[in-house]
């Protein structure tokens, strides 16, 4: 017995779920996740974007196929990653993360980042997570309106 009369667990916490945290930080010690409500908002502002930009200025099939498969794939790492810390295996590296939410992942990433819970907690993960998306999201544009053509005449 410890000396606050309980016994000792050898390190392993329990969360509310009742699974061990070994390795893990405990919900007491985590920041509190982030809301998804905001996240959502400005997924559906970029779904509206998307869909205007292709109604007024329609743009080739590649990059509708881009965000498809980036979507796909940046879904299936944060599924293995969030498996893995939960396994204790080696993760998935968070520039990986970034990588793919940069190149069109971003939207995939959100969704899986919600329905997973994984990734909603780390402020600093979240605030180059947001970076990336604002990049692609103005990649998009620039590349998909006549916004550059405004810009050079």
């Amino acid at each position: 017995m410890g000396s606050d009369g309980r016994r000792p667990t050898g390190g392993v916490g329990r969360d509310v779920r009742g699974s061990g945290t070994r390795g893990r930080a405990t919900s007491s010690s985590r920041t509190k996740a982030a809301p998804a409500l905001p996240g959502y908002i400005l997924l559906a502002a970029f779904a509206a974007l998307y869909l205007g930009v292709w109604v007024e200025w329609p743009f080739p099939v590649w990059v509708h196929a881009l965000y498809l498969v980036a979507g796909v794939v940046t879904f299936v790492v944060y599924a293995v990653d969030k498996r893995a810390a939960g396994t204790g295996r080696r993760r998935v590296s968070e520039n990986t993360l970034h990588l793919l939410a940069v190149v069109g992942g971003w939207p995939a990433a959100l969704i899986a980042q919600q329905m997973l819970r994984h990734k909603t907690a780390k402020r600093s993960f979240r605030a180059v997570f947001w970076v990336t998306a604002a990049v692609n999201v103005a990649g998009f544009v620039l590349l998909t309106t006549p916004v550059v053509g405004a810009l050079a005449g």
